[in-house]
């Protein structure tokens, strides 16, 4: 399917105040990285036949997922392929019982129009991100422009999901790297949210989670209680790395309901495809919309074609796109791909399609559309001046025109 896509710009004149509502009612502390504004002064418009493809897709390469993580539970001897930490490969044993329908399953899938239509170039299975971005961003831009709509609010969809899967008044657990605001930006806005719908949340460190039973609870100063939800805003490759003390063990048998639940660390490795073929599990959308990808060690290094990936990679870093970064960075890459082929992926490249603003700047996307519990679930928009979407990327909402763009 061909994209359509437009930009348009927030008018001059008012991105000051639309700016000061980004940052403090959208939660948007951290406006800037380094010099970067990270606010962008455009909006995103799909219209309405895009958006029913992008959210048919993500829900179908969602179920897909979850196939492929459920069977892999069956035979974790094939996790050995995916470059996750022996701790974490050796734990996941411990969640043989999980049920998906227990817990809240969490999944953003990025998509890029390219030249030949729309790729995916990952899925963000295990700590996606954006949650505002699809929620209320969209709704303070559209207070700006006439005939659009929001998409779907995802944190409403993320409140009923946990209603849903829990007793009323819930104690909900913000489980993240406390010490970071831009973490704490994004459980406070969640956070803000479940309390308006009657329940009780808990910012938490990982370490403040303590289990009996297989059950969590607080140990927060002021907030000693059985948790009846975590929401995990901390990757569980991280987790290993502290002490075992800490009673992270704790999160793969747990019947808390959890978003994620670690099984989501399988799917986040960007080495999946490698063992697609032994899972034995239908995944035509994903093998429709992924480009082609093999372990580095099968890539000849002059093969220009082809980008490298860490497997546990997020917002983009060490990815070797060769107009995107500098000569020093991609040699960096090339060598610790090939020095470690075990830990990295080899990619296809698809040609981005950038987008022409109305101003005549070109610009590259990635929509990050969310899934919950296999549903569409919302949107959140990125932009950059470079083919790469990471750190320095701008956030950008996402409207729905009400009529074909």
């Amino acid at each position: 399917m061909k994209h359509s896509i437009k930009l348009e710009l927030i008018p001059e004149d008012k991105y000051s105040d639309y700016r000061y509502n980004v940052i403090f009612k959208a939660y948007k502390w951290d406006p800037q990285v380094g010099d970067s504004n990270t606010v962008s002064k455009h909006v995103i418009i799909l219209d309405p036949k895009t958006v029913e493809q992008l959210k048919s897709w993500a829900e179908q390469l969602s179920s897909e997922t979850m196939l492929m993580e459920e069977e892999l539970l069956k035979n974790l001897s094939l996790a050995k392929e995916l470059g996750l930490p022996d701790k974490i490969r050796k734990m996941l044993g411990r969640s043989s019982n999980y049920n998906r329908n227990k817990n809240v399953r969490l999944m953003r899938f990025d998509f890029h129009p390219t030249k030949t239509g729309w790729a995916i170039s990952e899925v963000n299975s295990d700590v996606p991100g954006g949650f505002a971005e699809a929620s209320v961003l969209p709704e303070i831009t559209n207070t700006y422009f006439d005939g659009y709509t929001p998409a779907e609010n995802f944190s409403n969809i993320m409140v009923e999901a946990f209603k849903s899967k829990t007793k009323a008044g819930a104690n909900i657990a913000f489980v993240h790297a406390t010490a970071y605001s831009d973490d704490r930006q994004v459980m406070q806005f969640l956070s803000d949210r479940f309390v308006e719908n009657g329940m009780n949340t808990v910012f938490a460190a990982p370490d403040h989670i303590k289990w009996a039973d297989k059950k969590a609870f607080s140990i927060v100063e002021g907030n000693e209680c059985e948790i009846d939800g975590i929401i995990r805003f901390f990757p569980l490759d991280w987790l290993v790395s502290l002490p075992r003390t800490a009673k992270w063990q704790g999160y793969y048998d747990c019947e808390t309901v959890s978003c994620n639940h670690p099984v989501a660390i399988l799917t986040q490795s960007k080495r999946l495809p490698l063992i697609w073929d032994k899972l034995g599990v239908k995944i035509p959308v994903w093998k429709e919309l992924l480009p082609e990808t093999k372990s580095p060690k099968d890539i000849n290094p002059q093969n220009t074609d082809w980008i490298y990936k860490p497997a546990l990679g997020r917002v983009g870093e060490g990815i070797s796109i060769k107009d995107a970064i500098s000569k020093k960075e991609l040699s960096e890459i090339e060598k610790s791909a090939r020095r470690d082929s075990k830990n990295w992926v080899s990619q296809q490249m698809f040609e981005s399609a950038p987008v022409k603003s109305v101003n005549g700047e070109n610009y590259h996307l990635c929509l990050g559309v969310f899934t919950i519990d296999g549903k569409f679930a919302g949107i959140y928009g990125r932009i950059s001046l470079y083919p790469r979407i990471d750190s320095n990327a701008e956030d950008i909402s996402v409207l729905v025109s009400k009529e074909s763009v």
